[in-house]
Formats: structure tokens, C-alpha cells, sequence
């Protein structure tokens, strides 16, 4: 399995996660929501672990990525649902959807080859993914000043690039099941504190807790393909691919809400798939 295939699947379990959030994110607080995602899925990742059997020591900086990486994943996340709470969707989207040219951009510093055309390829599917997103808010509603709007969908943006970077490095020295929880749990043990100081209950209620297990269960499988990416070559493209989650989340909309897509949605994904394509050749 290559590195695009991994983003793909990552995107595909995302899509499906966001689509969830839907049924929960009018009466579930985002502190719940999150914590409630975050332990089901270390729970499934704990499972892995003990599956694979011996679990060798992490080192020292292996240990410290992942650390760092799982900080930079609650920060992208915490960020990216106050970001959208703001709104309005056509400034957010664009700026967290460029998320993977900062991934690339660690690549290259970390010694990678990329071509122009890979560039470009990378650009375009940030531009469709924005386009698809952007598109698909058209109420008229009154949204607050912008500036801090921004400055949390680019917090997002870079702790998105960072977890991914991070997490790829540190499965170059230890196996990805191992990194993956110890990312989740660095996710949970610091939105623990944040919630114990703000005293915000992190229990979401009986009906909500299914539904947030099984989003839990999509964002452990989807984390787990971009971070086992990092031991395959071109391992930057799998964040790439990834990003086009939201894309297909107004997509999985279509076609099981039956909501209405737009020609301009449709260019878009032809746009952002167009990318994919290339990078796969």
C-alpha cells in the first residue's frame, strides 16, 4: 500500500467522521465531543498495540515526536471547530485546506525531491477542497470579526502540517501502532487538563456516546494510514491526500442526505482529484 492510497483511506475515514458530526454538534460540546473520540479511539489503538504482540521501547526522540505530535493534533483540532464556530466557512476552509503545502514544505526541508508539477498538483487539490467547502455555506448570516477567525484557522492549518510531520519521523524509529497511541494519548491526557481547568464535563450522554465511539474508531484508522505513510516513500503525499476530506464529506452528503451539490462543487473535486491523479502517476 503506498503513501496515497494511506491518505486516501485517511480521507474517506474523515469524510465519513465530519459527516457525523452533523447529528452531534448542536447538542454536544466540543470539549465532550473530542474526548469522547479521542479515548475510543486510543481504546482501538491500545487493542492494535497488544495485538501486534512485543512492543519494543520508543526512543528518546521517537517519544518525543509523537509527544509533540499528539499536542499539535489537539491544537489543529481545538482550533479548526472554534475556527468554523465563527465562521464563515469560504474564509476557514481555504486557509486550514492548505494545510498540505506545509507538509510539503517540511518535506522538502527534511530532503525530499519535489517537482514543480508536484507543486502544482498539490496546489490544485487545496484549491478544489476549498472550493467544494466554500461553496457549500450560503446563508446570510452575521459572522464575528475575522482577524481571529484567521489567526485559529491557521493555528489549525499548521497543527495539522506538524502532527503529520511529526508522527511520519517518528515511525522511522519505531512502529506506527506504538506512535499512533502515544499521539492519541498525549491528545487526551492534555484535553483532560484543559477541561479540569475550565471545569468543562467531558461526559457527552448516553445518546450521543455511540455515534462519538464510532467517529473515534474512523479517526484512529485515519490517523494511523498518514502516520504508517512515513516509513514509504513520498510519504508527504499521504497528509496531501488526506486533506480532501471535507471534499468528500459534502460528497457523502449527496449522496446519503440527498443535499444538492453545485456545478462549481462538482469542478472542484474533478479539480482536486485531477491532483490526486497526478501524484499517483
Amino acid at each position: 500500500m503506498n503513501a496515497l492510497v494511506l491518505g486516501l483511506l485517511a480521507a474517506l475515514c474523515w469524510g465519513v467522521h465530519d459527516l457525523a458530526v452533523r447529528y452531534v454538534s448542536q447538542s454536544v460540546s466540543v470539549i465532550a465531543s473530542l474526548m469522547a473520540v479521542l479515548v475510543s479511539g486510543a481504546v482501538l489503538q491500545l487493542g492494535l498495540v497488544v495485538m501486534m504482540g512485543e512492543v519494543d521501547p520508543i526512543p528518546g526522540t521517537a517519544l518525543i515526536s509523537a509527544v509533540v505530535a499528539g499536542g499539535c493534533y489537539l491544537l489543529a483540532g481545538v482550533c479548526m471547530y472554534a475556527a468554523f464556530q465563527r465562521g464563515p466557512v469560504r474564509l476557514v476552509a481555504p486557509i486550514v485546506a492548505s494545510y498540505p503545502v506545509l507538509s510539503v514544505s517540511l518535506a522538502i526541508w527534511r530532503g525530499a525531491t519535489v517537482s514543480p508539477l508536484h507543486w502544482l498538483a498539490v496546489i490544485a487539490i487545496g484549491v478544489g477542497v476549498s472550493v467544494v467547502a466554500a461553496q457549500s455555506e450560503r446563508d446570510a448570516t452575521e459572522y464575528p470579526a475575522a482577524g481571529p477567525t484567521v489567526v485559529l484557522s491557521i493555528l489549525a492549518a499548521i497543527g495539522f502540517a506538524a502532527t503529520f510531520a511529526l508522527g511520519q519521523y517518528a515511525t522511522e524509529h519505531n512502529d506506527e501502532y506504538s506512535i499512533s497511541l502515544v499521539i492519541r494519548l498525549t491528545a487526551v491526557f492534555v484535553l483532560g487538563m484543559i477541561a479540569l481547568a475550565s471545569r468543562r464535563s467531558i461526559w457527552p450522554g448516553r445518546r450521543a456516546l455511540p455515534l462519538l465511539c464510532v467517529m473515534g474508531v474512523l479517526d484512529a484508522v485515519a490517523i494511523l494510514s498518514v502516520i504508517t505513510a512515513g516509513g514509504l516513500p513520498n510519504a508527504q503525499f499521504a497528509s496531501v491526500t488526506a486533506s480532501v476530506f471535507g471534499l468528500l464529506t459534502v460528497v457523502l452528503a449527496w449522496a446519503v442526505l440527498r443535499e444538492k451539490i453545485a456545478p462549481r462543487q462538482w469542478l472542484g473535486c474533478l479539480v482536486a482529484f485531477a491532483g490526486i491523479g497526478y501524484l499517483a502517476l
